[in-house]
C-alpha cells in the first residue's frame, strides 16, 4: 500500500500536515477514538459518537458552484441552490486552513460495486470517527488497488470550521456543503452529521451515472436462489429496509444502487440503519450487526455501555453504519442481474390503496415522479393528521438533474429488460390513520412472496376506480382476500369514495409540475383521474 507524505496533499491547498493517517485499520482507529476521546464505547465494544447539535443533514445548507459546463444540467431551486465561484473560492480557504498543519485521516475509496461505474473518492478529515464511518459506508480497495489510486473526486470534510462571512455572501448558515463539479470537489463545513458525506457523494452518483446513461437509485435491493433480482423504492417509514431484508433472498444493498449494462449494483460498502425503538426479536439482522467495528450515533447508554434504543432524548434520528458482511445473508459482490421485478413503497395513511397492484409501465413512470407516501401524527412536530407528501424518483432531496430523466432512463430500462413493477402500499386499511388500523406486516410479506415467487401473475384482476390500478382479487398467505380492495375493509363505503377522490386530487396537483416544465413526456392520463 502507498503511504501519503505530507507534500501529496499540497495540490489540495492543504499545507504542512503534521501526520497523515492512511485508510488506517480498525483497530488503528478505535484506538484514536478512544485517546482522542472521540467515542465511548458499548459493553460489546461498539464505538458510540455524538454529532453535535446536527443529527441530521442540512439541506437547506447545500450548493453547487454555478458553472460551465454543469449549470445546463442542474435542477436548479430548493434543492440544488447555486453558488458563485467566488464565494466557493473563500469557503476553499476556510476549509483548507482548518486542514492545513493538523493531524489528518485520509480515505480512498470506492463508490459502486461494478468496475465499469464506480468513481475512485479521496475523503479528507481530522475526525477518526469520520474515517470508521466512511470505511464503513464506501469500498474500501484491495491493497492492489490502493498501489495505483488515482481519485475522481475529492471530499474535504473540515466540521471544525464555520463560514464567519455568510450573511454577507447571503447564504444561510455558517454551515457549508458545497459541490464544485468541474474541479471534482465537495467540501463540508459546520457539521459533524455522518449522513452529510455519505448523501453528499451519492449526489454526485446522481449527477454522473444518469449523463453516461447509467441509471442511479434511491432503493434497496436483494436477490434469490435463482439470480432474480427485485428493487425496493420507498421514502422513510415504509418498509424500504426491513422488506428487502429476507432470510431466503441475499442482500445486495439497503439504500443506494446504480443500474449500468451489466446490471444492478450497490454504492456503497455498508449499511446505515436507523436504530430508534431497535428490537432483537423484530430486526435481528441490524440488532446482531451492532458489534466491533460498526459506529453508534446520538444513542444514550449507561455507564455500563448498555445502550437504550429507546431513548430518543438526543434525536430520534439515531443511527448505526457497519460494513455489509456484518450482514449474514448478504450477496458478497453487492451486485446483481437486471431486476425482474421493482416495488414502490407507499405508506398511505389515508386507507385508499390498495396492499399491491400491479403496474403499466406509464403507470410505473407516473408513480415514480410522484414518490408518494404520507406522514402521521407524531413524525412531525404540528402533524395531526395524515399529510401527503411526494418526493421525485423516491429521492428528490438527492437529484441534482430534473427527475424526468431518471423516469425517462427508467423507462427504457423497464422495456428493455421487461421487467415488472408494483405498487404496495404499507399503509393504513379499514380506515384512514385514527380509524383503520396499519397494514398486518404479514399480510405484506405475502403480497411481496406473491410478487417475487411470480404466483401474483395467476391471479385474477379488478380495477380500483379512479386509479385505475390492477388489484389481485386473490393471493395465497392473506389471512382475509377481502383486504387486497381497500373499499371491502372500511365499515363507510362513502367515507371511502370520498377520501379516493381527495388523495386523487393531491396526486393529480403534484403532478402539474411535470406538465408546466416542458417535459418531453407526459405521464399524467397514467395517474387517478377524476
Amino acid at each position: 500500500m502507498s503511504k501519503l507524505q505530507a507534500k501529496d496533499l499540497e495540490q489540495y491547498g492543504i499545507k504542512d500536515a503534521v501526520k497523515i493517517n492512511y485508510n488506517s485499520s480498525y483497530d488503528e482507529l478505535a484506538a484514536d477514538e478512544k485517546s482522542k476521546n472521540e467515542c465511548t464505547f458499548t459493553d460489546n465494544n461498539t464505538a458510540m459518537v455524538d454529532t453535535g447539535i446536527f443529527t441530521g443533514r442540512s439541506p437547506k445548507d447545500k450548493y453547487f458552484v454555478e458553472q460551465e459546463p454543469s449549470c445546463e444540467h442542474i435542477n436548479w431551486g430548493k434543492v440544488n441552490q447555486p453558488v458563485s465561484k467566488e464565494i466557493y473560492e473563500e469557503l476553499f480557504k476556510v476549509t483548507t486552513d482548518q486542514l492545513s498543519g493538523k493531524e489528518l485521516y485520509v480515505v480512498d475509496a470506492f463508490t459502486g460495486a461494478s468496475k465499469s461505474s464506480r468513481k475512485a473518492i479521496r475523503f479528507i478529515t481530522e475526525i477518526a470517527w469520520q474515517a470508521h464511518f466512511i470505511e464503513n459506508m464506501f469500498i474500501v480497495p484491495t491493497n492492489e488497488e490502493l498501489e495505483n489510486f488515482e481519485p475522481d473526486f475529492v471530499l474535504y470534510n473540515a466540521c471544525k470550521a464555520t463560514n464567519p462571512s455568510y450573511e454577507e455572501q447571503n447564504l444561510n448558515s455558517d454551515v457549508y456543503v458545497v459541490f464544485n463539479i468541474e474541479e471534482n470537489r465537495a467540501i463540508i463545513g459546520g457539521t459533524w452529521y455522518g449522513g452529510e458525506i455519505k448523501k453528499g457523494i451519492f449526489t454526485m452518483m446522481n449527477y454522473w451515472l444518469p449523463l453516461e446513461g447509467k441509471l442511479s437509485m434511491h432503493c434497496s435491493a436483494n436477490v434469490g436462489k435463482d439470480n432474480d433480482v427485485c428493487l425496493f423504492f420507498g421514502l422513510s417509514g415504509t418498509g424500504k429496509t426491513t422488506l428487502s431484508t429476507d432470510p431466503n433472498r441475499a442482500l445486495i444493498g439497503d439504500d443506494e444502487h446504480g443500474w449500468d449494462d451489466e446490471g444492478v449494483f450497490n454504492f456503497e460498502g455498508g449499511c446505515y440503519a436507523k436504530v430508534i425503538d431497535l428490537d432483537k426479536d423484530s430486526e435481528p439482522e441490524i440488532y446482531n450487526a451492532i458489534k466491533p467495528g460498526a459506529l453508534l450515533e446520538n444513542v444514550v447508554a449507561d455507564e455500563a455501555g448498555h445502550v437504550d434504543y429507546s431513548d430518543k432524548s438526543k434525536t430520534e434520528n439515531t443511527r448505526v453504519s457497519y460494513p455489509i458482511d456484518h450482514i449474514e445473508n448478504h450477496e458478497p459482490t453487492m451486485s446483481g442481474g437486471h431486476p425482474k421485478n421493482i416495488i414502490f413503497l407507499s405508506a398511505d395513511a389515508f386507507g385508499v390503496l390498495p396492499p399491491v397492484s400491479k403496474l403499466t409501465k406509464e403507470q410505473a413512470m407516473y408513480y415514480f415522479l410522484s414518490g408518494y407516501t404520507a406522514k402521521v401524527a407524531g413524525t412531525e412536530r404540528g402533524i395531526t393528521e395524515p399529510v401527503a407528501t411526494f418526493s421525485a424518483c423516491f429521492g428528490e432531496a438527492f437529484l441534482p438533474l430534473r427527475p424526468t430523466f431518471y423516469a425517462k432512463l427508467l423507462g427504457e430500462k423497464i422495456d428493455k429488460h421487461d421487467v415488472n413493477v408494483y405498487l404496495v402500499n404499507t399503509g393504513w386499511t379499514g380506515g384512514p390513520y385514527g380509524v383503520g388500523k396499519r397494514m398486518s406486516i404479514k399480510d405484506t410479506r405475502a403480497c411481496i412472496n406473491g410478487i417475487l415467487n411470480g404466483s401474483i401473475n395467476d391471479a385474477d384482476f379488478e380495477t380500483l376506480e379512479v386509479f385505475d390500478l390492477q388489484v389481485p382479487t386473490a393471493l395465497e398467505g392473506v389471512a382475509d382476500n377481502a383486504v387486497l380492495m381497500p373499499k371491502n375493509t372500511w365499515k363507510d363505503k362513502e367515507a371511502y369514495s370520498q377520501s379516493l377522490k381527495e388523495l386523487a386530487g393531491m396526486f393529480i396537483e403534484n403532478f402539474k409540475r411535470y406538465n408546466e416544465s416542458g417535459s418531453e413526456f407526459d405521464y399524467s392520463l397514467a395517474g387517478p383521474q377524476l
